[in-house]
């Protein structure tokens, strides 16, 4: 979507778009403020924010049967993961509420920012992290051992594909109606056009291969991504404990 929108291949109706890069923790807590008039964010953020944003059908992350994942230099138990610190990539991820909830709200935590964490892990500072980017898939190559796949483990719950990032707009924006279409033709010509939009993408690797990043995009870029519709909503509301009709 960002590759479409800096390449201008989108129409933006009048509108003006500023590109603002920003990790996630960081991007949840601009939307606290209400810095951003649209914004990528974590689901798990929603209730903070839903005063001052309404969620787009457009635009949104989810896992089918994958997701965040706790690693370790260990073989721990989940009993035994229950007893150790893990680095988190902050409190109003989606992944921190999610791990709670499949361990225990009184689970030790320590916030980070996402991409140090699994470097903590290797190093032996902290007995467990919490990956939710592409270490999900590398973390092997480094004498890593999976305990938890949160994806798994809500799939196994719910039979629900995992919320994990979401697009939301300030509710005081006069021209919702076109900013949510904007957002879903950045998303069409970006599937359309993916060689492209996987280039520009790498210029924010993080020192992955091509192959790695692909295969990670594959993951939570999907139907559900074009327009969540009712099953996504679904997922959402059983997430954040509402009603589905209360997820606009």
């Amino acid at each position: 979507m960002a590759w479409a929108f800096d390449a201008g291949k989108v129409a933006l109706r009048g509108l003006e778009i500023e590109l603002v890069p920003g990790d996630i923790q960081t991007l949840n807590e601009w939307a606290v403020e209400g810095r951003l008039e649209v914004t990528a964010l974590s689901a798990g953020a929603l209730p903070a924010v839903a005063k001052q944003y309404a969620l787009l059908p457009h635009g949104a992350s989810f896992g089918e049967g994958y997701g965040p994942i706790v690693v370790s230099l260990e073989q721990l138990s989940l009993d035994e993961l229950r007893e150790v610190e893990i680095a988190t990539p902050g409190p109003l991820t989606t992944a921190t509420r999610v791990l709670k909830r499949a361990l225990d709200d009184a689970v030790r935590t320590r916030d980070l920012p996402f991409d140090e964490i699994l470097d903590e892990v290797i190093s032996g500072r902290v007995r467990a992290g919490l990956l939710i980017h592409e270490g999900q898939l590398t973390y092997g190559e480094h004498g890593l051992n999976k305990l938890l796949d949160l994806g798994i483990w809500w799939r196994d719950e719910t039979g629900l594909p995992l919320p994990l990032g979401v697009v939301v707009a300030r509710r005081d924006l006069d021209r919702l109606q076109d900013v949510s279409a904007i957002v879903r033709e950045g998303i069409e010509v970006g599937l359309a056009n993916r060689d492209q939009a996987m280039a520009y993408a790498m210029e924010f690797g993080r020192g992955i291969n091509a192959t790695t990043a692909d295969e990670f995009v594959s993951m939570y870029v999907n139907d559900l991504t074009l327009d969540m519709g009712a099953r996504g909503r679904e997922a959402i509301a059983l997430l954040l404990g509402a009603a589905p009709d209360l997820v606009e």
